[in-house]
């Protein structure tokens, strides 16, 4: 079997460099196309130099349709109305779809799992590795801490430009927190404390976001008692390491049936 042929939507971003800088140097897979928006300046130029490499012959085009139909697989982490749009092409094209796209809604995430039926969809709010296991532990913390006990806080700082709070990580750290805890999030969250709040609600999930400067994620899951605090973190240094996520799991992807797999599946993190 050939390489597996891969695109990138926004590829001309700093996420889309990052993406094409990985998949050139890995095995089993070669940049196939690169995709902006209309209007963009990037529209035209070969994507490899736009990612600071020599050229490969391959223009970036304004028509995501026309990315799907050349490719085994696109990798995407845009916005969400970019990612559901991608979600409906991949399933008309049957390519494999990677979206690690954060801030989606619940109607987003249902027109992921309608697309799923035709054609490989992973989507994961983030791709790291280390959060995915990270995630596992606080499950299992959470199972073992009590909230008789224990407060959880998840506490997250991004770089200036991220347009969404929480971000889609803490919000998965939270999740599963919950999940541990056998509860449902929405219920026990808390988010943005100000004014007069209150004494803190026993079993509450709280969320806290920092923005500022260039910072590519931290995230700290802190369980808290009355004279012990455990806290559990996470720091990304780069954003290489969610495109190496991303390109691990386009290639375990291509092997894989239709349906709609997060990287627990990729990576094989069991309950």
């Amino acid at each position: 079997m050939g390489d597996l042929k891969i695109g990138i939507a926004g590829c001309a971003g700093r996420m889309g460099q990052a993406l094409f800088r990985q998949i050139a140097a890995t095995p089993g897979c070669v940049v196939a196309g690169g995709s902006e928006v209309p209007g963009s300046p990037a529209v035209g130029n070969d994507v490899a130099v736009t990612a600071g490499l020599p050229p490969i012959g391959v223009s970036i085009v304004d028509n995501t349709d026309a990315l799907f139909a050349s490719c085994d697989a696109v990798l995407d982490f845009t916005v969400p109305v970019a990612t559901v749009a991608n979600a409906k092409s991949a399933a008309a094209h049957r390519s494999i779809l990677i979206a690690g796209t954060t801030g989606l809604t619940a109607d987003d995430e249902a027109v992921l799992a309608t697309a799923a039926k035709d054609t490989t969809i992973v989507y994961a709010a983030n791709m790291s590795v280390g959060v995915n296991v990270l995630a596992q532990v606080v499950k299992q913390v959470a199972a073992m801490l009590g909230p008789e006990a224990f407060d959880i806080e998840v506490v997250e700082m991004h770089h200036r430009k991220k347009v969404d709070a929480p971000s889609g990580t803490a919000l998965l750290l939270g999740r599963a927190a919950a999940v541990g805890r056998a509860v449902d999030l929405d219920t026990v969250a808390e988010r943005g404390r100000d004014g007069i709040t209150g004494a803190r609600a026993e079993g509450a999930i709280g969320f806290a976001s920092l923005r500022g400067g260039s910072v590519p994620g931290d995230h700290t899951v802190m369980f808290a008692s009355d004279s012990e605090r455990l806290e559990l973190t996470h720091r990304a240094q780069d954003r290489s390491l969610f495109a190496a996520g991303a390109v691990r799991a386009a290639l375990w992807a291509k092997d894989q049936p239709a349906g709609l797999y997060d990287m627990k599946d990729v990576l094989g993190l069991t309950d």
